[in-house]
């Protein structure tokens, strides 16, 4: 059967315009090229590699290159690193600096190099004098050349892969008690990897055809100085066929480099391959979480560690707590929960916190020697270790020996059901799977103070039960203060003992849970546990709605008092006519939107005589009142049922 055409997709031709210059650019660039090989003797190429004033370069070249990259590492790496993560003064001018010799033409950088090291330069006579070093005319004035003008290759390089590297996994691998040199190691180096090793090999490349700085700072001595660019120069007017030859060889380094980095220097990353697993499913609705190995539970903490913080900045408030106090902190967007995280794990300048655990004032100590575990939001595990490796991280920074981390670090693990993912990579774990392994990391840490930014967003609804059910546990064995961050009110009413509502970094409740359910003290609480909040100002019978309306409740506060009326969805009424009993508070108003909630519907209905208001009605009743989007309706609410709370 003869196969249809493909068609072209309307626009996919790319414009004449653009494609003959394009082309005519591509030429351009292949013509020299196909000129080295079009001239090369094929037939005298191994002799021309071969004769000794061509190894001889060839040996300088990678002498001088091989120290040039190690000089370049040695120095180019922190530099990278200060560039990419300290911000101070005059960081542009020193960023300018790093990028002068890829832009300055290689001679001048030789003359600079010439009045800066020679011998009557700024510094030459003060190294020959005092340590008898002179560089010029020497091999190692060629690897200082080499270096000057290579280095930033792998400074530039580095650079934008740190800068690609979320804070984040370096901020939690000093929540689980890494020093700055064993985040930088540990963490950072390995995930700048690819980075680094682009720019080394560029650097290294760079190095080895160096010829201008080099023949002007180091001359073209023979066997001291002669590199193989210099050496290509010097048979261009003795013999042009050796030099060709020469030339066919760094012009096949170049390209392997070039080939060998395709993706990572070009940035590309459609050319790479996905290679990691697929990420397995979570446990089927029925599985069940494995419960705690008995030797896991008897290693309940000793110590006790009383909370007591003053937070001072964006977010201001002083928070106190006895050991095994749970705290669920809540609040809309922005207003402030990480930033309490962040301030007392000493991370952030937007808040600082006067902290203390037990008996000991952590406030100037750094945040890896706090004792403070932290889980964000998306977990952060280090992606170049296993499950098992992430979790026994914090044992490890505390000297425990390897074996012994590893058999507690998979308990953790078996404890929150991904034991048997343990020597998977993070790419190779579903989202809930990874928020899992996090907090396994997190509680096997022995920290003093946990904080979890909603641990369980991540999880299925049956997962998450069975993950609460686990965590509950073991807050109720730590010997410390957790704060937990969420949105879920089973979660704040489940795990904690306090919820601390906030709001534009403000304290607007700290309570338990069932004070905060029966009488919320913010607009934003009330949504979240599912009610109708309505902000006004009491009147003698009632509340002036601020946002339009009066509400008549039953015990109506002192007039002026700013206050919140809570009113269940349940305990709205709603009809196709007016009603004429006796709720006090009538209004008309339109059906926009419902929601199934359970055996329920949740109505949200429109007014332009009282706020939004949300309405529960059985389906029965919907199909009774004939109830469907745009419908017009009477809502009706007693006064009795209105909750009223002085702000």
């Amino acid at each position: 059967m003869k196969r249809p055409a493909l068609r072209r997709t309307p626009g996919a031709r790319a414009p004449l315009l653009l494609t003959v210059p394009a082309l005519l650019a591509v030429a351009f660039l292949m013509l020299p090229l196909v000129g080295i090989l079009a001239r090369t003797s094929w037939g005298e190429l191994p002799t021309h590699l071969t004769a000794e004033p061509t190894t001889q370069a060839l040996r300088l070249s990678l002498l001088v290159s091989l120290w040039s990259l190690g000089l370049s590492l040695l120095f180019g790496v922190p530099l990278a690193w200060l560039l990419a993560r300290v911000p101070f003064p005059g960081k542009a001018f020193v960023r300018s600096l790093v990028l002068l010799p890829m832009v300055l033409p290689p001679t001048v950088g030789g003359v600079a190099l010439l009045l800066a090291f020679g011998r009557r330069g700024l510094l030459g006579p003060w190294l020959e004098d005092t340590f008898g070093i002179t560089l010029p005319f020497h091999t190692s004035g060629a690897v200082l050349a080499a270096t000057f003008v290579a280095m930033p290759f792998l400074v530039i390089s580095l650079e934008g892969a740190l800068g690609g590297l979320r804070p984040r996994y370096e901020e939690t691998a000093a929540s689980l008690g890494a020093s700055p040199v064993r985040v930088f190691l540990t963490v950072t180096l390995p995930m700048v990897a690819p980075g680094l090793i682009a720019g080394a090999a560029l650097t290294w490349a760079r190095a080895l055809g160096e010829f201008g700085a080099t023949i002007t700072f180091a001359g073209n001595l023979p066997g001291t100085t002669q590199t193989l660019p210099l050496q290509v120069y010097l048979l261009l007017q003795e013999s042009p066929e050796a030099a060709t030859s020469v030339s066919l060889l760094l012009l096949a380094i170049a390209m392997i480099v070039l080939i060998a980095l395709r993706g990572r220097w070009t940035g590309t990353p459609g050319d790479r391959r996905e290679r990691s697993a697929p990420r397995p499913e979570e446990p089927a609705a029925g599985d069940v979480l494995p419960e705690p190995p008995s030797v896991l539970l008897g290693k309940a903490p000793q110590e006790r560690w009383p909370l007591h913080a003053d937070v001072t900045g964006f977010t201001r408030l002083t928070l106190a707590a006895d050991p095994g106090t749970t705290i669920a902190v809540v609040g809309p967007n922005g207003a402030g929960k990480t930033t309490l995280l962040r301030a007392l794990l000493g991370l952030t300048p937007r808040a600082h916190a006067q902290l203390r655990l037990g008996d000991t004032d952590v406030t100037a100590l750094p945040p890896h020697r706090r004792g403070v575990a932290w889980v964000p939001q998306d977990g952060a595990l280090f992606p170049h270790l296993s499950a098992l490796t992430n979790t026994a991280y914090g044992l490890r920074t505390q000297d425990v020996p390897r074996a012994e981390a590893r058999r507690e670090a998979q308990s953790w693990l078996d404890r929150l059901g991904v034991g048997h993912l343990a020597h998977r990579k993070p790419g190779q774990l579903s989202g809930g799977q990874a928020q899992r392994v996090a907090l396994a990391r997190a509680l096997a840490a022995r920290p003093r103070l946990l904080l979890l930014d909603e641990p369980l967003a991540a999880l299925d609804q049956t997962t998450r039960a069975h993950v609460r059910h686990t965590l509950r546990r073991h807050l109720a064995e730590f010997g410390g203060v957790c704060l937990i961050v969420t949105h879920d009110p089973v979660e704040a009413v489940s795990l904690a003992d306090r919820v601390l509502v906030l709001d534009d970094g403000r304290v607007l409740q700290d309570e338990p849970p069932a004070e905060v359910t029966r009488h919320p003290r913010s607009p934003w609480v009330a949504r979240m546990l599912g009610r109708n909040a309505w902000p006004g100002t009491a009147t003698a019978d009632g509340l002036d709605l601020a946002g339009g309306g009066h509400l008549v409740v039953a015990e109506p506060l002192a007039p002026g008092t700013e206050a919140l009326a809570v009113i269940a969805p349940e305990a709205v009424s709603v009809h196709r006519e007016k009603p004429t009993g006796s709720p006090r508070n009538v209004w008309p108003g339109t059906v926009r939107e419902i929601t199934s909630g359970g055996s329920r519907l949740r109505l949200l209905i429109t007014s332009g005589r009282a706020p939004d208001l949300v309405a529960e009605i059985t389906p029965q009743a919907a199909a009774e009142l004939r109830i469907a989007d745009g419908t017009e309706v009477w809502t009706g609410v007693k006064a009795t049922e209105v909750t009223v709370v002085p702000l």
